[in-house]
């Protein structure tokens, strides 16, 4: 690297830093006063609340990195064309693409980031902080209600295509693990009912990966004429081949953008060889989490032709350009979600779509610039 690489790189490490620091305390700010009035109600303590937002907020990076990658380039691009560094660097004989090479490659090593923060970094901090909350919220149940009633779920259902059974539990306990009120229907190869199960509660063994179902009734059926051929009473009954994960059962009723990144890929892993209309819209979530790796490099693409354009033009003017294209692409991101979960789009295109076009506009500005 040479002394302009050096000098522009950390020029915009800088204020790089400046600006994540700043967006990340106003989101603070943001998560302060959504929920710290829920924190203390549910009696947590000092030491709660701190570790609550202390893995909270590393959610938030995926957010505010596009964002603060945008800005700081357009500050430290705009200040070199007010000062005409960009035009002494130009009459040196260097080209753009050569002025900002240090920029490309660290936004190589931000996609880099990008990754590791989708994969494992904002995982992480979602479930765990979700997690923390809960386990306030059940401390808080515990003081005033049976331990049956911690952490209820109401209404869970679940329908495995895959090995033909169909599940429906009244109330789940995430405190206890207890599902009450469960009836699992398994069906045949046309979906018509041969045997359900009605119990009072059951139990999933994650070691065994089995369930075993209390104070129920067994029933069998004609698949032809849907009577009922039998019915047998039990007291316990322990089912190996029913290998359901109540885990999975309570993230497909949860919202896409609620769910993390490992959350999501268990989803679309599992309902992979279905066709579950349900699934459509984790699926474009997925895969857009996937593609906005990419982000840096199409920030990079939008800032740089418009932050450096002309000396007879206002660096304002490309700023506002910029950033007007940067929502533009927020907004491509948007319908095309919205087409992906209605099923107008494949959910992969769905969330390639506005990146290729985004990458595609670059393009054709770099290859207007001189």
């Amino acid at each position: 690297m040479n002394l302009l690489d050096r000098y522009l790189l950390a020029e915009w490490l800088k204020m790089l830093g400046l600006l994540l620091a700043a967006t990340m305390g106003l989101l603070l700010m943001t998560a302060l006063y959504d929920n710290l009035r829920d924190l203390i109600q549910v009696g947590a303590d000092g030491g709660d609340i701190l570790m609550y937002y202390a893995t909270l907020m590393p959610s938030f990076l995926s957010v505010v990195l596009p964002l603060s990658m945008l800005l700081s380039l357009l500050f430290v691009l705009g200040k070199l064309h007010r000062n005409n560094e960009l035009t002494a660097i130009r009459a040196a004989g260097l080209n753009i693409f050569a002025t900002t090479r240090a920029l490309w490659l660290a936004g190589i090593v931000f996609c880099g980031v990008s990754l590791l923060l989708n994969a494992r970094v904002v995982p992480w901090s979602v479930e765990t902080s979700r997690g923390l909350l809960e386990s306030f919220e059940f401390r808080a149940e515990a003081r005033r209600a049976p331990e049956a009633s911690l952490g209820l779920v109401s209404s869970v259902a679940f329908d495995n295509q895959r090995q033909n059974r169909m599940w429906f539990i009244n109330r789940y306990s995430r405190f206890s693990e207890t599902a009450y009120g469960v009836t699992v229907s398994e069906l045949d190869r046309h979906r018509r009912e041969r045997t359900r199960i009605m119990a009072r509660e059951g139990n999933f063994d994650a070691v065994r990966r089995s369930w075993t179902f209390r104070d129920g009734r067994e029933i069998w059926f004609d698949p032809d004429l849907g009577e009922v051929m039998r019915t047998v009473t039990f007291k316990s009954k322990a089912m190996p081949h029913f290998n359901e994960d109540p885990g999975l059962m309570l993230l497909i009723d949860r919202k896409p953008n609620d769910l993390s990144f490992n959350e999501l890929e268990r989803i679309t892993d599992y309902f992979s060889s279905e066709n579950n209309p349900k699934v459509v819209r984790y699926e474009v979530r997925y895969y857009s989490l996937l593609f906005d790796t990419i982000g840096p490099l199409i920030i990079l693409g939008i800032a740089i032709p418009f932050a450096v354009s002309g000396v007879r033009v206002s660096p304002a003017v490309g700023v506002s350009k910029s950033i007007g294209l940067f929502f533009t692409y927020y907004i491509l991101t948007s319908l095309a979600t919205l087409l992906g979960g209605k099923g107008f789009l494949e959910p992969m295109w769905a969330a390639l779509m506005p990146n290729l076009a985004m990458t595609g506009l670059a393009a054709y500005f770099f290859g207007r610039m001189r």
